[in-house]
């Protein structure tokens, strides 16, 4: 991007399109998604993730190193705060492995985004966000079937203790909130949220170096200095809020497996 608005007299702001990099392996024309950047960074998420945790705790001590202390305090973070909070004593443990996996999978793959040359948040793309909320979205609705059976899609539509007026109103209202609106906003909320912060980004460099190279005006010039310095403050923002959307993508979805498994009480 930067090359583009350093070849030119006038600001070319950055788009969308500027954030997806060609493809590395493409393959179906202009309708596949082919094999690219953001492809090879879920992989190397994978690789990173499996590599630390096996690493930090290859010879686990009684008095922890930095490493060890590190890969434990983030399991104990996800297993007290995420999967015994929310599910409770009774069946957090179970789940403790798909959180785990889930936070730290999310967690890495959003931090991309504020590593340079990577400078990718996998999530930043739709299709990565709709895979994740999609398998989670067929992990809670098993659940339910498997506590529950067939009966779970009427208590998942038709909550106790209503009128039997008003569901003809309800049902429906309650069946787009649970089976359509709630995946779709657990996949959108997170790619909406990184690809904001990697577009606020993208603009202020290309802004700042627009400013410093191509004007001749000391007060733009400063101006540039100035979204500099702003753009700082943005990066750490932005390292808050990849964590944030992390913890929140994880939270959600030990909501909706309890949800799942409690039905009855709904």
């Amino acid at each position: 991007m930067l090359p583009l608005v350093l070849a030119t007299k006038e600001f070319v702001p950055p788009s969308i399109s500027d954030g997806h990099l060609p493809e590395i392996f493409p393959w179906m024309g202009h309708y596949g998604t082919g094999f690219g950047k953001q492809m090879l960074l879920v992989l190397l998420s994978v690789v990173l993730i499996t590599g630390f945790f096996a690493w930090a705790m290859r010879r686990p001590k009684l008095v922890p190193g930095k490493a060890q202390w590190l890969a434990e305090s983030g399991y104990s973070f996800v297993r007290n705060s995420i999967a015994k909070d929310i599910l409770g004593e009774k069946h957090f443990k179970q789940w403790v492995p798909l959180l785990f996996a889930l936070f730290f999978f999310v967690l890495v793959n959003n931090m991309f985004g504020a590593i340079p040359v990577l400078q990718l948040p996998s999530f930043s793309h739709a299709g990565a966000a709709y895979g994740l909320a999609l398998i989670v979205y067929v992990i809670w609705i098993g659940v339910g079937l498997r506590h529950h059976g067939p009966r779970y899609l009427k208590l998942a539509v038709v909550p106790s203790g209503v009128p039997g007026w008003i569901l003809p109103l309800l049902v429906p209202l309650e069946f787009i909130s649970n089976f359509l609106v709630r995946p779709l906003t657990h996949s959108l909320r997170l790619m909406a949220t990184m690809l904001a912060g990697h577009m606020i980004v993208m603009l202020a460099g290309a802004g700042a170096a627009f400013l410093l190279t191509q004007t001749h005006n000391l007060a733009l010039q400063g101006t540039g200095i100035l979204v500099i310095l702003g753009s700082v403050a943005l990066y750490f923002l932005e390292l808050l809020i990849m964590y944030l959307q992390a913890f929140v993508f994880t939270l959600l979805t030990a909501i909706y497996v309890q949800g799942a498994i409690d039905a009855n009480d709904h």
